[in-house]
């Protein structure tokens, strides 16, 4: 029973870590820490987090398998083939992602507790607000996550031309060094911003690296390796619910309704991708099993779920 417990609880933790993380994040780059000082996708985010809210992080990490899925279609690495119920899952799944964001870009919605502007009209669209860059924010959310589903893609297509991982690994961080080097120096002109002082940002950079390189990478491998490649994804949309409690009780009278029901949506649309994903893997295992019968020649070559279409 404890054997079975463990790895749950090690994945909600790793889920609120991250929230955690996000929300210090966002605290920081609201007290001065330059956003562009990092990798390429992640200086996306990060302006994205300055302009929007954790719960629109959230919301926006659940596209990746909807933009996966959609760059599959587009590529033709995935068949979309109508009479399963899993393609139809991952379609139906992709449009209520696709919804979700939209929501999260155009609906705020309330906000859960507001001291300071009572006597003033609320205001519920985005359009009406002036103080705040939402939509930019969503959108540059939404770029992060689909430069992940793209290099989600090519990095299947590259571990079957070169299978050494390793080998990979040193030439991904060389060249991401190096453009993000490029990307910061042009955007991030003051050297001020270069400087690491014994303060919260820096704090922040070094409990982001220990725990996204080391921490959450082994924690996730250990539960692959123990409850198979469908036990760790099944954990991603814990996030919202994070948010919306660190949301409700940290940041009440910024925080909207309408953030929640979006990622809300999100979160619906990301399970389904992934059902539809299991049935999927489920009917070419068993197109696989009937063609090796028929055929001692035939070959059935497995790729990990959501290895394809989604990194999570």
């Amino acid at each position: 029973m404890l054997s079975e417990m463990v790895p749950c609880a090690a994945m909600v933790v790793v889920e609120g870590c991250i929230i955690a993380l996000t929300i210090m994040a966002s605290t920081a780059i609201a007290r001065g820490m330059s956003p562009f000082v990092v990798t390429i996708g992640q200086n996306v985010a990060f302006v994205g987090l300055s302009y929007s809210s954790p719960i629109v992080a959230c919301g926006m990490a659940n596209q990746m398998p909807a933009f996966s899925f959609i760059l599959a279609i587009i590529l033709r690495t995935t068949k979309l083939n109508w009479k399963r119920s899993g393609s139809q899952a991952r379609f139906i799944g992709t449009l209520i992602s696709l919804g979700g964001a939209i929501s999260l870009a155009l609906y705020k919605g309330p906000t859960i507790r507001n001291h300071s502007s009572l006597t003033l009209p609320p205001r519920l669209l985005v359009f009406t607000s002036t103080h705040e860059n939402w939509v930019l924010g969503c959108i540059l959310f939404a770029a992060s996550s689909f430069v992940l589903a793209i290099w989600n893609v090519m990095q299947v297509k590259t571990m079957k031309i070169c299978p050494q991982v390793w080998k990979i690994i040193s030439f991904y961080s060389l060249f991401g060094t190096v453009q993000s080097a490029a990307v910061a120096l042009y955007f991030e002109r003051d050297p001020n911003a270069w400087k690491l002082d014994l303060n919260f940002e820096l704090l922040i950079i070094i409990l982001t690296g220990i725990f996204s390189s080391l921490i959450r990478t082994n924690v996730q491998m250990w539960c692959t390796r123990l409850k198979g490649p469908i036990f760790v994804p099944l954990f991603k949309p814990c996030g919202i619910a994070y948010a919306s409690t660190f949301g409700s009780l940290l940041f009440a009278d910024t925080f909207h309704y309408g953030s929640i029901m979006g990622a809300c949506i999100c979160g619906v649309g990301y399970y389904t991708v992934l059902w539809g994903q299991i049935k999927d893997e489920e009917m070419n295992k068993s197109d696989g099993g009937k063609k090796i019968i028929t055929s001692t020649s035939s070959t059935d070559e497995k790729v990990p779920l959501l290895e394809q279409d989604s990194h999570v």
